[in-house]
């Protein structure tokens, strides 16, 4: 056969070339129909329906935390990681593409060495130079899409490791503002109870005046030094949990809690976005949360290996070549000495016995149902998280409303109760009581106004603002 045949020849099995296996088809989750409309939990005045805002960490309006979550986006070690992990699964498909490419190599190789006698050429000496030179080439005819199912699972992995990494920078944005939202948080609160034990510091004074003047008793100032000294110790937890979340931040923005910027800890204000929070629909959401298209590209790359254990129960079909020479010295290598080519197909094919590729299948087949399943559940886990930061965000909200009426409500009665007091219209009991509850009502307060933070940023979180592809 000439090699025009040869090439001929591979042309044509190229053209019939199909990949077996089945083809992929984007899953349709069972509970995705039902999930594409409005959330359940969207009624609330504090949500819109309007598209998830992105880079919503921006709508705090906080030039501190924009700072500080490109800090976490560049420098920040889980995202290094994932990134990392891009390049990895990068690496794998150029790999992959690479087989359809053909394959060559290039071998030389020199010894000297003695003949024996009865080896010796006419004329050869017995001692002297081999040298060997000689250049390979094959290329694998994919005629049952092995190379192509390969490159098509590669892909998905590497789909994948992208769709991971937003995964990871969704948590890292939203744990960043979360510790900046704690710290803010915690400063308010400290400020509310430095500002109430200023309060009972004052009424413990008066108290002791009225006992002086046989006013008040003994009893009297004990319950309210009491109350004083309860408030107070409130207030070292507040300041550890408070410096808690500054060493996270700083953790997460990639330095040692010393080269936090100083700024990061003067706001003394709970963070929140006051405005409806835009929320979008379900089938905005599936398209969006990074999990989900992980898992989806995971399925097909999982799919795509079906194909590849297929193409074993079929003849791998190998086109090579090699030329070459050998003489006595890199002057008869190269100035025209002995030359060898070989040119012509090599067939691979395990047959009879085709058990092992046909468990390779099956095993393939049950890694896809198993993917298909984690594609399901993170469909499922998308919309329950999404709609359990709804409920909650809205039931921290009425809760707050509450919790401001009955403080307001409580200061009222402290003021009336004081007044009454001046006048002598009132016992210590009486007042002690105003105190002790407007007290209580206003560190209440101020603990909701906390919650409220972290579960508007969980909303975020769940929604996954910022990446939707």
């Amino acid at each position: 056969m000439t090699l025009r045949n040869i090439l001929a020849a591979a042309s044509a099995l190229a053209l019939a070339a199909c990949a077996v296996g089945p083809d992929y088809k984007a899953p349709q989750s069972a509970s995705a129909p039902a999930a594409t409309g409005p959330f359940l939990s969207a009624s609330s005045p504090a949500v819109s329906l309007d598209p998830v805002a992105a880079d919503w960490w921006r709508l705090y309006n906080d030039p501190v935390l924009d700072g500080l979550v490109a800090d976490a986006l560049s420098a920040n070690t889980d995202v290094r990681v994932a990134v990392a992990n891009i390049a990895k699964a990068r690496a794998s498909l150029r790999g992959a593409r690479a087989d359809r490419l053909p394959q060559g190599e290039i071998g030389a190789g020199a010894d000297y060495g003695r003949s024996p006698e009865g080896q010796r050429l006419p004329g050869a000496t017995r001692e002297d130079w081999n040298v060997d030179v000689g250049l390979n080439v094959a290329y694998e005819v994919d005629l049952f899409g092995r190379v192509d199912r390969s490159v098509e699972a590669a892909r998905g992995d590497s789909e994948a490791a992208e769709a991971d990494a937003d995964a990871v920078r969704v948590m890292v944005v939203s744990d960043t503002t979360l510790a900046y939202a704690d710290a803010a948080s915690g400063a308010a609160r400290l400020d509310v109870a430095r500002h109430i034990v200023e309060l009972l510091d004052q009424q413990v004074r008066l108290t002791e005046r009225r006992k002086e003047a046989g006013l008040a008793t003994g009893l009297d100032l004990a319950r309210i030094t009491t109350l004083r000294d309860q408030r107070a110790a409130d207030i070292p937890d507040i300041e550890a949990d408070r410096q808690a979340a500054l060493f996270r931040l700083a953790t997460l923005t990639g330095r040692p809690p010393a080269a936090l910027p100083t700024i990061a800890a003067d706001r003394n204000i709970s963070l929140e976005i006051t405005d409806p929070i835009p929320v979008g629909d379900g089938a905005a959401l599936l398209k969006r949360r990074p999990d989900v298209r992980a898992a989806e590209r995971r399925l097909a790359a999982d799919t795509a290996r079906i194909g590849v254990a297929t193409a074993d129960l079929y003849p791998r079909i190998t086109l090579g070549g090699s030329v070459g020479s050998t003489g006595s010295g890199f002057g008869d290598v190269f100035g025209g000495g002995p030359l060898r080519w070989l040119l012509g197909p090599l067939l691979n094919w395990a047959f009879p016995n085709q058990e092992p590729a046909r468990a390779r299948i099956a095993s393939a087949e049950a890694e896809t149902q198993a993917s298909l399943a984690r594609f399901d559940g993170t469909v499922l886990r998308a919309i329950e998280e999404t709609e359990t930061a709804l409920s909650s965000y809205a039931r921290s909200l009425d809760r707050r409303q509450a919790l401001r009426a009955a403080r307001d409500q409580s200061e009222r009665a402290a003021r009336i109760v004081r007044a009454k007091r001046a006048e002598g219209a009132s016992d210590s009991l009486e007042w002690l009581d105003a105190e002790r509850t407007f007290a209580e009502a206003e560190g209440v307060l101020a603990a909701q106004d906390a919650q409220i933070s972290r579960r508007q940023i969980a909303l975020f979180r769940a929604l996954a603002g910022g990446w939707s592809s």
